[in-house]
């Protein structure tokens, strides 16, 4: 049988000339227009839309709506075309199992490598996740040079919460870094993976200077690093994992004075926007995404500087499973004036549209409930959200913080009315207390709402 291996599957070369890292990236899109932007997307849009309509999946969502090939001319055409969700993606899954119909890898005696891994289930049943050749590696490559942009050089050693298993983002990030920043890497996982005692002796073993994954944990490892004395040991320059309303500078304190980055992307589209070395705001990879930020409710486009949800088209994924305007259910504004390149830049992630919760008719997202408390030096800024209902069908959200003593209730419902716009219940715990329900050594993202109303 003849087919191709993975590293003959896709010229390297050539993708080092179409998406550039280091130095060349940033010569290249500091002198870049908007114009000459809009057209290096449009030719890869056209591209990508040759490979969507040989997708049975799009052949249905598109062909639904009356449109043919030949309808979407190219990148002014793309609001024409309808989004679409993990919901459509699980449907899909469900109707064609076990892989769905949305990959378009073709027959395995002829088709390109496919690289398989799942999401971690943070909003239900985990997601089959499909990559190419081009699609892997171009995502890769947009996290490496995100991470070198940042700062991260080739002397740095890198320590990795992410997790592993089927979950893809602990392979991912493995592979961004060794293949494009030439830093040492180091893959803990998650504190099941590894214990969080081991982790920060390794981070001390090995001199790491970077830490990468998400916050939540990362900021737990800093206390054990403060309860087993290891700071005389651990100097971390660099923390990039993903802040959202989280305090940037009590994560940067946690870890004695390191400088946290943001970053954002999901797993069907990777990385999709990420800050930069001025960390003013985060710059959308716009030579390779294309985003668009639609209203909540109409799904048409919002006004510059208005909230609305991300919807993503990966321009560069047109091998295997191509995504064209999936809505990733998370909001986000544009910011306002140009930073540093050509590049859109936006807020970044402030909450799921999807799991917004509507109490006494006020739209509440429990990821704002971390901004609120992070200035609080009584609190320890973990935090989870019950919802119920009772028999007169009124919501209610009962929200548990975790105390380090002195916390007076009273006061701190009546931060939480002022800051969320509507009252929610309090209930105080002891440090660790929420870790059983937030499952935050286990899971890459901590569960923040859980849904106890039976709808």
């Amino acid at each position: 049988m003849t087919y191709p291996t993975y590293f003959e599957a896709l010229d390297h070369k050539q993708m080092l000339a179409d998406y550039p890292v280091g130095e060349e990236f940033v010569s290249r899109y500091t002198s870049m227009s908007r114009d000459e932007l809009f057209a290096a997307q449009d030719a890869q849009f056209r591209r990508l839309m040759v490979k969507g309509w040989q997708v049975p999946f799009y052949q249905r969502l598109w062909g639904a709506q009356g449109i043919e090939p030949g309808d979407i001319k190219g990148l002014d055409d793309i609001t024409k075309l309808p989004v679409y969700d993990k919901s459509d993606l699980m449907a899909s899954i469900a109707e064609y199992p076990p892989y769905g119909d949305f990959h378009g890898m073709g027959d395995a005696s002829t088709r390109d490598p496919v690289v398989f891994h799942t999401t971690s289930g943070t909003t239900g049943k985990p997601q089959v996740l499909m990559f190419g050749p081009k699609g892997r590696e171009v995502g890769n490559l947009l996290v490496g040079r995100m991470y070198r942009w940042m700062g991260l050089h080739s002397d740095d050693v890198v320590h990795s919460v992410y997790g592993h298993g089927m979950i893809n983002g602990g392979h991912y990030i493995r592979e961004a870094v060794t293949k494009f920043t030439n830093s040492i890497f180091l893959s803990a996982g998650t504190g099941i993976e590894t214990r969080s005692v081991n982790q920060v002796q390794l981070m001390a073993d090995f001199g790491v200077t970077c830490v990468v994954g998400f916050v939540d944990y990362i900021r737990k490892l800093a206390g054990t690093a403060e309860e087993l004395g290891l700071f005389d040991r651990i100097d971390i320059k660099m923390i990039i994992g993903h802040l959202g309303t989280e305090d940037r500078q009590a994560t940067e304190d946690a870890w004695h004075g390191a400088k946290a980055y943001d970053w954002y992307g999901v797993g069907d589209t990777g990385s999709i926007a990420g800050e930069g070395p001025d960390r003013n705001g985060m710059y959308v990879w716009e030579d390779a995404q294309y985003l668009e930020l639609l209203g909540v409710d109409d799904g048409a486009p919002v006004a510059h500087g208005e909230t609305g949800d991300m919807v993503v088209t990966c321009l560069y994924k047109d091998d295997i499973a191509p995504c064209i305007r999936f809505n990733t259910h998370d909001i986000t504004h544009e910011l306002d004036g140009r930073g540093e390149i050509a590049f859109k830049r936006i807020a970044g992630f402030r909450g799921r549209s999807d799991n917004m919760v509507k109490l006494r008719g006020i739209n509440v997202f429990p990821h704002a409930i971390g901004a609120i408390i992070e200035n609080r030096s009584d609190l320890t800024g973990e935090y989870v959200c019950h919802l119920t209902r009772d028999a007169s069908q009124r919501d209610a959200m009962r929200v548990t913080l975790e105390s380090k003593g002195g916390t007076d209730a009273a006061t701190l419902a009546e931060t939480l009315k002022q800051g969320l716009g509507v009252e929610v219940e309090i209930a105080l715990c002891e440090p660790g207390g929420t870790a059983a329900v937030t499952e935050i050594d286990k899971r890459q993202k901590p569960l923040r709402l859980i849904d106890e109303r039976g709808v």
